[in-house]
């Protein structure tokens, strides 16, 4: 069943993009949130890709959820439907890329020019000057079904900086902002990322106050004026009635805290449109598990707070008699990690954990695993990645391995022990809602 006949609607609308990681698109498109939200805009901001830790920044920024968009991993309608949902009720639609404009299959160039956004190019121009206007209109014309605001010079060290760069850029490629070098607005970072928004809210709210004052501070100040509007088309999304009742009368816990916390919206609103009733519990602190007939152990950084799951006996008692029952549990990620028997933590101390799941698991530093990946699970193929620095040792045999976007060699191990399903992938529900409510079906 179609979606009826919409018009299509037209919103302000700017992709912050970059030639390469760590150029500083989180910290701007944190601060343009910030901005025109003061202004009394409406902000709605998405992150390209996969993330968990850079929505939870762009949120408190802006004030309203931010959704992962990733054309391969949730498909094509179902980001046109997304972008189409926020130009109902926006005033401006920020998007962050991810890794340089061109990376990845698909890449940021390719969501964007799929809806037609236009490209603003973040560069951190420390140590060159014409040079980064030549990058930036490399990067311009490098495809022809792209069009580019401009560039956004990052850490300019002067106004002369920013005169030799400007003077450089093409008539069509002007200078958007050039941002000085200020620490104070340095978003706060550990070894997968960005730290989490709710350990530093109130460091996060000066930085963002902050980096206003140091948007404000440009001599171009062509960012801080709303960009073109871009028209955006109703997806036609086809509604599987049978999906909506099938979790009907479930109740599924979610663990959700410090050391849990890499949880999409979207899976959430998957979950309840099938009819499950959500409640959350925190392994950190709760000594009773809820009433429920199915369990989630997201990802996060259990790795962290080892110490203190370690001592929770009360609760590792309550999920280890819920394992027993054979009742549904999903673990992914650094649920995988907490099902295990012990985990050695990046000090090199080694805790008990579950023991859900044999095997034993451990940190790597900077060593580990990222990147799109298929799970194959015995009620179907479910889109997801992966992203660690841990290993786990001595577990059991895996039920499948996921299958790699672009490589012939098998992804992450799937392992099934009575109504455990774990893994390092993290999935996307609404990419199989039928393979996922399987698994938190389990009697």
């Amino acid at each position: 069943m179609s979606n009826q006949v919409k018009e299509s609607i037209s919103c302000p609308a700017l992709f912050l993009s970059a030639p390469a990681s760590n150029q500083g698109k989180t910290t701007i498109t944190a601060a343009l949130a910030r901005y025109f939200s003061k202004q009394g805009k409406r902000v709605h901001v998405f992150k390209t890709g996969p993330d968990y830790l850079d929505p939870q920044i762009l949120a408190q920024a802006s004030g309203i959820a931010v959704e992962q968009l990733d054309i391969w991993m949730a498909g094509d309608a179902y980001c046109q439907h997304k972008f189409y949902e926020a130009a109902q009720v926006a005033n401006l639609i920020l998007v962050e890329g991810a890794m340089g404009m061109f990376d990845g299959e698909p890449s940021s160039a390719d969501l964007a020019a799929r809806f037609n956004i236009p490209l603003a190019i973040v560069m951190d121009v420390k140590g060159m000057a014409q040079t980064a206007a030549a990058l930036a209109s490399g990067m311009a014309n490098f495809r022809d079904d792209i069009k580019v605001a401009g560039l956004i010079a990052n850490r300019c060290g002067s106004e002369r900086h920013a005169q030799l760069i400007r003077d450089a850029l093409p008539e069509n490629l002007p200078l958007l902002a050039s941002l000085k070098r200020d620490e104070n607005i340095v978003l706060p970072e550990r070894h997968l990322g960005l730290v989490q928004a709710n350990e530093v809210q109130e460091e996060l709210e000066q930085r963002f106050e902050a980096a206003v004052d140091w948007l404000m501070q440009s001599n171009d100040n062509r960012l801080l004026e709303l960009p073109e509007s871009v028209t955006f088309f109703p997806a036609e999304l086809e509604t599987n009635e049978e999906h909506l009742g099938l979790l009907k009368g479930k109740t599924i816990a979610v663990a959700s805290d410090a050391a849990f916390s890499f949880i999409y919206d979207a899976n959430l609103k998957c979950l309840t449109e099938m009819g499950a009733e959500i409640c959350f519990f925190s392994p950190l602190k709760d000594k009773v598990l809820p009433e429920a007939d199915a369990l989630w152990l997201p990802g996060g950084y259990p790795e962290l707070h080892t110490q203190a799951l370690a001592e929770n006996q009360a609760i590792k008692k309550e999920i280890q008699n819920f394992f027993a029952l054979g009742k549904g549990i999903l673990a992914e990620c650094g649920g995988l990690l907490y099902s295990l028997e012990t985990l050695t933590d990046l000090n090199n101390h080694t805790y008990p954990m579950l023991g859900i799941l044999a095997g034993d698991g451990a940190m790597r530093g900077k060593r580990g695993c990222q990147g799109m990946q298929t799970a194959i699970l015995p009620s179907g193929e479910v889109r997801a990645h992966a992203h660690h620095r841990s290993r786990s040792e001595n577990t059991p045999e895996p039920i499948s391995f996921g299958r790699r976007q672009r490589h012939p060699a098998p992804g992450e191990a799937v392992y099934q022990v009575q109504g455990l399903v774990a893994s390092y992938l993290h999935l996307f529900f609404p990419s199989n809602p039928v393979a996922v409510a399987a698994i938190f079906n389990r009697a």
